[in-house]
């Protein structure tokens, strides 16, 4: 979300009696589960309420069967709204030259790039989303399955269009005072992303300039 985003979300959730988010990087590391290794999730998330967004939503089977009692919320959107905010937002700021060459490398802002580059996400989406019918077809489907697999008393299919209210009617808080939060919508993650793209670029030709002025300066 970026420092405002999390200070908005921390207050909502203070208003709302429910636990504050940690800063973005917060959490345990997913490092074991890119890696494929056995996770006791009760372990892992040990000190956590709730999980949210990538990667754990990926293995929302293994937390549905870990965490009985937990509830799941399944955020909805028009799929292809979901296909073009994604192109102009999470695709170039992972795949973008030379964005995909150094972001990885760089502590905090690259730990997205480093998961979802160790995750099936990689191949069946990020490598292959120029094809956009077969992208919104798995959207749509993983949307689909979730709402299968997931008892429907544990679930809400959510549409942040829809506000406090529903939400909060399915998690039993109160509904906050002041407006449902917009936060981390397109624009700012494209200011990151330009942000991303320029540090790119100076880390990728420092070295180069670095090393023609040295031979320069010998020569």
């Amino acid at each position: 979300m970026g420092a405002d985003g999390d200070r908005v979300a921390q207050a909502r959730a203070r208003e709302a009696r429910l636990r504050p988010l940690p800063p973005h990087g917060g959490g345990p590391d997913p490092a074991p589960i890119t890696r494929g290794e056995k996770i006791d999730w009760k372990t892992f998330l040990r000190g956590w309420g709730a999980t949210c967004d990538f990667p754990s939503a990926l293995y929302y089977r293994e937390l549905v069967d870990t965490f009985p009692d937990a509830k799941v919320v399944l955020t909805v959107r028009d799929p292809d709204g979901w296909y073009e905010s994604m192109r102009t937002t999470i695709v170039p700021s992972i795949k973008r030259f030379p964005n995909r060459l150094i972001v990885k490398h760089l502590p905090y802002i690259g730990a997205p790039a480093r998961v979802m580059n160790a995750t099936p996400l990689k191949g069946t989406i990020m490598d292959r989303f120029d094809d956009k019918p077969a992208i919104v077809a798995q959207f749509t489907a993983h949307n689909e399955e979730v709402r299968r697999v997931v008892p429907p008393e544990r679930l809400l299919v959510f549409d942040v269009k829809q506000g406090w209210g529903p939400l909060c009617a399915f998690l039993g808080v109160p509904v906050p005072d002041g407006d449902f939060p917009r936060v981390n919508d397109a624009k700012q993650f494209q200011s990151y992303t330009k942000r991303a793209t320029i540090v790119s670029w100076v880390l990728l030709l420092l070295p180069i300039v670095a090393l023609a002025g040295l031979l320069r300066w010998l020569l």
